[in-house]
């Protein structure tokens, strides 16, 4: 039925067929283009790391990891410790430390949260219109969000300098002994903590840090984004939207 559907909408616009098996979808993606990253000998490594902290539940999100996995590169060129707002089950930052063998890294990786799922009095009351709220605390009732900080210390008890900070944000960013800062990953779903946490930041930022903003572009996190580019927008910052529904500054 997919392909018929396609055929008939590439006869009416002219365009050529494409053959959607040959295509990557994926994480609220399709394209024709190759993902070339599944041919990187250290990707599906870290990809399968980030597995193994979500006790292997695979979110099949290999695009947006690959970004990380870019931006924390990167970042390796640039003065400065890496941090993470929103860790949960540490898919992301335990591919990246996987991907950087992190153990031959003299920086420090801070994992901030709450490891307590997210703080529902934070939610404004446009995204309670929108929402939000509801789906937070339905994924509590369905335990998607990683409430045992044992389980969270034993994964990544494996790397040195990795610090799981439990806290709220952004309360919690001002006891980080951190003056600088070369990665930072955002992942709250919630506008009020994501802009604090930027804005908090910012400062520290080395030039050239990277910044990830992982649900920026997504359908029903509208509130986000637009509390991020008021943020991005003071601070002289200006936010790259990525099709992966991602939103990448480089300082």
């Amino acid at each position: 039925m997919l392909k018929s559907l396609i055929r008939k909408l590439a006869a009416t616009f002219d365009v050529a067929l494409v053959d959607v098996q040959k295509n990557y979808g994926q994480d609220g993606m399709f394209t024709a283009h190759y993902p070339r990253f599944h041919s990187d000998p250290r990707f599906q490594p870290a990809y399968k790391r980030g597995i193994k902290a979500s006790l292997g539940i695979d979110p099949k999100f290999e695009w947006r990891v690959h970004v990380a996995l870019w931006s924390a590169l990167k970042a390796l060129s640039v003065s400065g410790d890496f941090v993470e707002c929103g860790v949960n089950a540490g898919f992301i930052s335990s591919a990246i430390m996987n991907y950087l063998d992190w153990n031959s890294r003299e920086r420090g990786f801070y994992l901030v949260d709450t490891f307590a799922g997210p703080i529902l009095d934070q939610y404004s009351p446009q995204e309670i219109t929108n929402g939000r709220l509801k789906i937070a605390e339905a994924a509590l009732s369905a335990r998607a969000y990683v409430t045992d900080l044992e389980r969270v210390q034993a994964n990544f008890s494996e790397w040195k300098n990795a610090h799981v900070i439990q806290g709220a944000v952004p309360g919690i960013l001002s006891s980080l002994i951190i003056s600088k800062v070369a990665f930072l990953h955002i992942d709250m779903n919630c506008a009020a903590p994501e802009s604090a946490a930027l804005e908090f930041l910012w400062p520290r930022l080395s030039p050239g840090a990277f910044v990830l903003l992982d649900d920026y572009a997504y359908d029903g996190h509208e509130c986000q984004a637009q509390a991020l580019d008021e943020v991005a927008q003071r601070l002289g910052a200006v936010i790259l939207t990525l099709p992966t529904g991602q939103g990448l500054i480089v300082k």
